[in-house]
């Protein structure tokens, strides 16, 4: 039997991993939210996504989060009209980026906030085993 101090530990170090890699395709989103193609009519930044899975740590016998997924959002480009843009094509129209900045701050809100939840429970988890070995020596 696994201890269950151990796969808290490994379930809440997997959700950190996993929340660490979300912010950064988050916050690479951000950043390109306004970058256009290099030539008239190219495409621009297309969204990223990430998609998560489960798996069953074979040494500690929990279930773990991964990264299972890193891919695109196909979604339509935005077309705006800009004709001095010199990514706009013949009609002065530019391609932007399929990003959304407020659903963007939405999911760093959510991955900051669980990125936080996993680290405390990691905290709690490591006091938990620190009282345990206080008991154990107090009762020697």
């Amino acid at each position: 039997m696994t201890d269950p101090l151990s796969a808290a530990l490994k379930i809440a170090g997997s959700g950190l991993e996993a929340q660490s890699t979300r912010m950064r395709i988050v916050s690479e989103n951000i950043a390109n939210a306004r970058s256009t193609g290099d030539t008239p009519g190219a495409d621009p930044y297309r969204r990223k996504t990430i998609t998560f899975g489960s798996e069953l740590d074979k040494v500690s016998g929990a279930q773990v989060i991964e990264v299972e997924k890193l891919g695109f959002d196909k979604s339509d480009f935005i077309e705006e009209y800009d004709p001095g843009n010199p990514a706009a094509d013949e009609r002065g129209i530019v391609k932007m980026p399929n990003v959304n900045v407020l659903i963007e701050m939405g999911d760093m809100r959510e991955t900051n906030r669980t990125y936080e939840a996993n680290l405390q429970t990691i905290k709690q988890t490591r006091d938990m085993i620190s009282q345990t070995i206080s008991l154990l020596k107090a009762s020697q």
